[in-house]
Order: C-alpha cells, then structure tokens, then sequence
C-alpha cells in the first residue's frame, strides 16, 4: 500500500471522526433545546392553568378580545352565561348579542381609555342562559379597558357582571317605602283632620253622639296605623335571615290551629261565617316557631273574612300526608281571586280590588306577603288557586324536618 493511500485513509477516519463527533454534539444541542422547549411549555402551561384557575375562580363573565374584535379568551362563567355556540374565534358582537352590551368594547378599542357603564335590557335582549333563569328586565355592568401585547396592538378585556338581583331589590325597597309611607299617610291624615277639627271648633264635643262616632272613626284608623307597624316589624324580621328569629320547638298543630280560630272567634261570629278543622291526624305535630305558624294560619283566615264579608262564608283547614312531608290547605267558598291577580297576590301592599265599601278599613296589604316569606322561613312552599265563587285554596307544602326528639312536619 502506498504512502499516500495510507494518507487518504487517515484523513478519511479522521474526517469521519470529526463528522460522527459533529453529529454528536448537534444530537446533543437538540436534545437540550427539546427538552428546554418542554421545560419552556410546562411552564407556559402552568401559568396558563394558573391564569385559567384565577379567572374561573371569578364569579363574573370575562372576556379577552383582539384588536380585530375576535374572543381570543374566555372564563367559565362566560361560557355558562354566553353559551351554548363556542366563544373563542367569535367577534365581541355575535357573543354579546345586543349592541348596548358591546358598546363599552367599541368606545375602548376606538379611544384606549378604560370604559365602564351599566346597562338595562329587556328580557328577550338579555344573554341567552339568563332567560332561562330569570324573568323581566335585566342590568348588567359592562366594563372594558385594553391590555397592552409587546408586538401587536393592544386586546381588550371585557368583564360582563349581572347587576339585576342587586336593581330589583333596590326597587323592591322603594316600592315599600313609597308603598309604606303612602299606606300610613291616609290614616294619620285622617285622625289628624278630626283632631284639627275639634280643636278648631271644641263646641263639637258637646255632640256626644257625632263625637264618639268620630273618636270611633279614629280609634280604627290609629288602628290600622298600628297594624301596619306590626306588620312591617314582622315581615322584616322575617327577611333578616338571623337564625335566631326563628325559636324551633314541636307543637300539636290542632293547638295552633285552635288558638288562631279563638282569636278570629269575634269576626267569625260577626259574619256568621264557619271554620272547618278537618285535619288528617290530630296529633300531627310541626317542627318550627308556634308564633309564626300561628300568624301564618291568622292570616290566611282573616283575609278570607275581610275579603268576603258577607255572611254564611265557609273556610276549611285541611292537611295530608304529602311524599315524606306535609300539605295543609285553607280552602273557602267566597268570591274569589280573578286569575289575572293570582301572580301578585303575595306581593307587599298588593291588593284584589272587589266589590267593597270605599268607607270599609282595608287590610295592610302585607298579610299575604307575610304568609310567603314565614313559609319559606321553614323551607316550605306555598301556591294558590281560585275558582271565582266556587272554591279558593292556598295550599302549603312542607318537608319533613328532625326536631330534637322526633322526625316532625
């Protein structure tokens, strides 16, 4: 073999040494871009789950948009209120829906500047899941602000909060303020136009029976003034939401029952109207506040005298085994509820306008209001239904609760 063949070989392994080492080290170099690509990702994941976790943690929908308007992010409670159509790829206006919840969005992409506004839809405009869980009108805080990318032009945020519980009470408030204030005024302004009176002309008193008719005038407006008192006192207890208010104990239902028809007894005689007991077991027992109960059953009765006036009326209290718990229903034959006032019966002050006196003292209008929210009290439930003239029911359902001794209704 000659020198230079031998030469040629050499450099040949040599060439291929350095090659195969070449490779080796490129082999390495990926293998250690890999893996800090990986480390790269887990990261970049982490802080993604971590991001995902903080904004489906809040209760308000949120939403990520691009410079171009399209959802590029969306947390959970997005997606249940804004859904069921996919989110993310979707333009701020398709998801939104009405362009009064997407103006917010618009102003901030247009100006850069934070922007914020409470808006009020009608039902139909609200977000979809919504109206499948609420009813009426519907407010809404829509606030927007941009978030600045290194190379790109800035996305927008969206936060999507429902304010409708928070605006309905509210309303709520006022209407019973402005209900209240309205229901007190006409007493006392009556009560206070006859003490005027006699004031004004002190000869009157010498009428002894035109002043005892108008001390009578006013003892059952002050009356009423007092009544509307209690009542309000009581309702807000009720909705206090204090576990206190309510002082639990067993009691015999029949106990209760008597001691609301001895009370009503003067009314009941007055208008020779019946009470009917007809329960299905008289040593059924309830579980909860004897008081409330008591008023519960007061005020059921008293309302179907005051709203049937005329004698001969008959009231029955009935109860019965209902699943695992306990129905009770007070049922008479008056005139009736007409089925357009059946949804609003158990609001505050809200009244059946019938065919009574303009000079017959009405109720407070909380009676029945009273009635709903004591119930719900001891997580029962109550519905009415009326046949004018033939039959008027408002039945109660109850579960069955465990008392300290016994399993009780």
């Amino acid at each position: 073999m000659s020198l230079n063949t031998i030469l040629l070989t050499l450099a040949t392994l040599c060439l291929l040494a350095w090659v195969l080492r070449q490779r080796a080290v490129i082999l390495r170099l990926r293998h250690l871009l890999q893996r800090q690509q990986a480390q790269h990702l887990r990261a970049l994941a982490a802080v993604r789950s971590e991001r995902d976790g903080l904004l489906n943690a809040f209760p308000d929908a949120f939403l990520i948009a691009d410079a171009q308007g399209l959802i590029q992010h969306c947390n959970q409670a997005a997606a249940a209120l804004l859904g069921p159509a996919p989110i993310i790829g979707r333009t701020v206006l398709e998801v939104l829906r009405d362009a009064r919840l997407a103006a917010p969005y618009l102003a901030c992409r247009n100006t850069g500047e934070p922007t914020a506004a409470q808006v009020q839809l009608p039902a139909e405009a609200a977000p979809a899941r919504h109206q499948d869980t609420a009813a009426g009108d519907s407010v809404w805080l829509v606030d927007a602000a941009a978030l600045p990318q290194a190379d790109a032009a800035p996305h927008i945020r969206i936060l999507l909060r429902d304010l409708s519980a928070a605006h309905q009470l509210e309303q709520i408030r006022k209407d019973f303020v402005a209900n209240a204030s309205h229901e007190l005024r006409t007493p006392i302004t009556l009560v206070d136009g006859y003490l005027e009176t006699f004031l004004e002309a002190p000869d009157m008193l010498d009428d002894r029976v035109g002043t005892l008719r108008i001390l009578g005038i006013m003892r059952k407006h002050t009356g009423r003034i007092t009544r509307i008192i209690e009542d309000m006192l009581l309702i807000s207890r009720i909705e206090s939401g204090d576990a206190s208010t309510l002082r639990m104990e067993e009691f015999l239902l029949i106990e209760c029952v008597r001691d609301m028809i001895d009370r009503l007894e003067p009314l009941i005689r007055a208008q020779n109207a019946t009470v009917a007991i007809q329960l299905h077991d008289s040593a059924v027992t309830l579980y909860g506040d004897r008081f409330y109960w008591t008023q519960i059953l007061f005020n059921l009765i008293e309302n179907a005298l005051k709203q049937n006036p005329k004698p001969g009326l008959q009231v029955g209290i009935l109860s019965a085994v209902f699943g695992e718990g306990l129905r009770l229903a007070v049922v008479d034959n008056g005139i009736g509820i007409p089925a357009a006032d059946l949804p609003f019966i158990f609001k505050r002050f809200y009244r059946v306008e019938k065919h009574h006196s303009q000079n017959q003292i009405k109720g407070t209008g909380l009676g029945l209001s009273i009635v709903k929210r004591a119930i719900e009290a001891h997580c029962g439930g109550i519905t009415c239904q009326s046949a004018p003239g033939v039959r008027t029911s408002f039945e109660i359902t109850l579960p069955r609760q465990q008392s300290e001794r016994t399993k009780s209704f």
